[in-house]
């Protein structure tokens, strides 16, 4: 038997249940004087009652909003797979929209070109209310673009420069220098003096943060035998700049990666090379999640709440679309947890 699709309710449908025209219906719905008080609430009761929700085609018609903000991510697509730090941002992202029925539009995309013109596109037709901006770079063309278009942005990573002219954009934040500071603490406290990060895209801001807080750090104690070497953040990337590094003369006798993923997958690398995790090398993870408490040994990684980040995000990006200012927020420190993979250096 063939079901009929439900219907979806409306005005006609409550102009009739409250018994008024449906222009009185429009006015009430929408906020809008030529309708009395007592009509207004009796309107808005009819709607509630019969389950009417705006559209959101209609509302961007009119140049009311879509309910919708966007997030396009610039990233190789094969790299996002199995890394968990977006899923977790996302998740925390989706807790702070949903009790605003606010949709996500989610794109990946190329490049930062594709990502401009995704931007230009979706001001054009109206498909979303404000956007959340991931991967800062050194030279961004991102706040210009936002900015000439006049969308509301959160850009959540350190910027290069403040956004002081920058009216409709704030910054959320967490500190790459401490954290890379901290980890350089404990592996040098361990006895570490040959160190390796194995990086991630080094256009990106934060990539930037890490490599120079090392570098800073290494000059701070003396220590020669310090790099970094950029990666896409994939597995395969990460195995193979552990497998060149470790493949050296003098090879390092800690590795610092800057996602789980690349982690793991330089564990596995040692242990093809019959190398012992931490006995011949130490290994840190950037963020932690399940793959680093998973292994054996354990990662030790850097800890924070990346769920909670991403909420605090579009929080901010929330307080934006309703006329609130600009703001500049520093999120939690990520704290180092320190695990069975690091221990001092073989003598």
């Amino acid at each position: 038997m063939r079901r009929t699709p439900a219907r979806r309710p409306t005005m006609k449908d409550i102009a009739r249940r409250a018994g008024v025209s449906e222009s009185a219906v429009s006015f009430a719905l929408n906020d809008r004087p030529g309708v009395s008080a007592a009509t207004r609430d009796r309107v808005r009761r009819v709607a509630e009652q019969l389950g009417w929700q705006p559209s959101t085609a209609a509302r961007a018609l009119s140049g009311e909003g879509s309910a919708t903000v966007g997030l396009v991510l610039a990233r190789p697509a094969s790299t996002l797979g199995v890394e968990s730090f977006f899923l977790q941002l996302v998740s925390g992202v989706q807790e702070a929209l949903s009790p605003r029925r606010l949709g996500l539009l989610f794109q990946v995309v190329p490049d930062l070109d594709a990502e401009c013109a995704t931007y230009r596109r979706w001001w054009a037709e109206h498909r979303v209310d404000g956007l959340l901006v991931v991967d800062p770079r050194a030279a961004d063309p991102r706040p210009e673009l936002l900015t000439a278009l006049g969308l509301p942005a959160v850009v959540i990573g350190t910027l290069p420069a403040p956004l002081a002219d920058r009216p409709a954009i704030s910054n959320i934040w967490a500190d790459d220098t401490g954290a890379m500071a901290s980890i350089v603490d404990h592996l040098h406290e361990l006895g570490h003096r040959r160190i390796v990060h194995i990086a991630g895209l080094p256009d990106l801001a934060h990539t930037r943060d890490r490599v120079d807080s090392l570098r800073a750090e290494a000059a701070r104690r003396g220590l020669a035998d310090v790099c970094s070497v950029p990666t896409d953040y994939s597995d395969a990337q990460g195995a193979a700049a552990t497998r060149r590094m470790l493949a050296q003369d003098r090879p390092p006798t800690a590795l610092v990666y800057d996602n789980d993923v690349m982690a793991v997958a330089g564990l596995a690398v040692a242990a093809e090379l019959g190398l012992a995790v931490p006995a011949d090398v130490s290994i840190v993870a950037w963020d932690d999640s399940v793959l680093c408490r998973s292994t054996h040994p354990s990662l030790t990684a850097l800890v924070r709440d990346t769920a909670t980040y991403g909420r605090h995000a579009a929080e901010q990006l929330i307080a934006l679309l309703d006329g609130g200012p600009a703001v500049c927020v520093q999120d939690e420190l990520p704290r180092l947890a320190p695990r069975a993979s690091t221990a001092p250096p073989p003598a």
